[in-house]
């Protein structure tokens, strides 16, 4: 904690209806399953409350008969804590979650690969008994600490990380990659991905680290990482964010536009047949996207420049069967 740091005690917050039965089916749970213990007082007491939570995923056929990963309607609710004053009085662990594109850029290289993923991952953590009674929060039910580590407090993802590195650590950038509760198993061949899935079950087993076998995909030749299509073709953008882009109508007013940029821009709203046609043209680049191939160190690499009056673009690529990208970039000029 922060040397300056100050107990708080939130008051609990009235659920709704439907709210209280959520919360009341999720304490029952979690003390059946000795996840959390009732507490007569504390220094710390946070409130709880309700969030959407996400369904699972579903493959459609888009209007180009493609077949699409899409997320599910919402199943129902999920109960959280609110730990922001919690976390504010807490000292930061800044350990470090891995670089996204190189861990892509590994995987990209195999064949085959198998997706594990971590059965309520936060709860395979415990909490120091010292330090339990600062998760406690507050419901209609009474209060409650937590025995396992929860969701919502600041630290939590960088703990956890750090126990899935240790655990992996002689197997990481070998015959797996790990981001936070999702594992990625690759090989080269088939029996080689299996011979690599061996050894991560029973490093799982050894370690009593539970997986969701509903989550879990084996042998499969292209996989959803991180929002990006793996295979051994490369690394490629995902048709469900493709699909939104291909539906995003052009803008017609200050609102629609700003949505498009992102943000407001302090000048006149002028939307011409030219800026259709570009608007347009942009969104046919953008979902053509080319496929990423991760580098050959072993290889030369080639950089392609142009420029014009108003923008700069380059590709850094290689040779190898084939021409491949392996970075694009742009800008434009101010």
């Amino acid at each position: 904690m922060e040397e300056d740091h100050k107990p708080v005690v939130d008051n609990q917050r009235r659920p709704s209806n439907e709210m209280r039965s959520v919360v009341k089916k999720e304490v029952i749970k979690l003390l059946n399953a000795g996840i959390i213990y009732p507490v007569p007082t504390s220094e710390w007491v946070s409130p709880v409350h309700c969030v959407p939570k996400k369904g699972g995923l579903t493959v459609v056929k888009n209007e180009n008969n493609e077949l699409i990963p899409q997320r599910t309607v919402t199943f129902g609710w999920r109960m959280c804590i609110d730990y922001r004053k919690l976390n504010k009085a807490t000292k930061k662990d800044h350990f470090p979650l891995p670089f996204i594109d190189e861990m892509l850029e590994r995987l990209a290289k195999n064949t085959h690969f198998c997706y594990l993923d971590g059965y309520s991952g936060f709860f395979q953590i415990p909490i120091h008994p010292d330090d339990q009674h600062k998760t406690t929060f507050t419901c209609p039910y009474g209060t409650f600490a937590y025995r396992r580590m929860p969701f919502g407090l600041c630290n939590a993802p960088a703990s956890f990380q750090r126990c899935m590195m240790a655990i992996f650590s002689d197997f990481i950038e070998d015959i797996m990659e790990v981001f936070m509760d999702d594992f990625s198993v690759h090989g080269t061949s088939f029996d080689h991905c299996l011979k690599n899935l061996e050894k991560v079950l029973k490093r799982c087993g050894e370690v009593d680290l539970v997986l969701n076998w509903e989550k879990c995909h084996f042998m499969v030749r292209r996989g959803l990482v991180l929002g990006h299509i793996i295979s051994e073709k490369g690394i490629e953008v995902d048709k469900a964010k493709i699909e939104t882009v291909e539906r995003l109508p052009p803008p017609t007013d200050i609102r629609s536009l700003r949505s498009f940029l992102g943000h407001a821009w302090d000048v006149p709203f002028e939307f011409t047949d030219e800026c259709e046609v570009a608007f347009r043209k942009i969104k046919e680049l953008l979902v053509k996207a080319p496929i990423i191939q991760p580098p050959d160190w072993n290889l030369p690499f080639e950089i392609m420049c142009d420029a014009g009056d108003y923008a700069v673009g380059a590709v850094l690529g290689q040779k190898k069967k084939r021409k491949s990208t392996c970075h694009l970039l742009c800008r434009q000029d101010s």
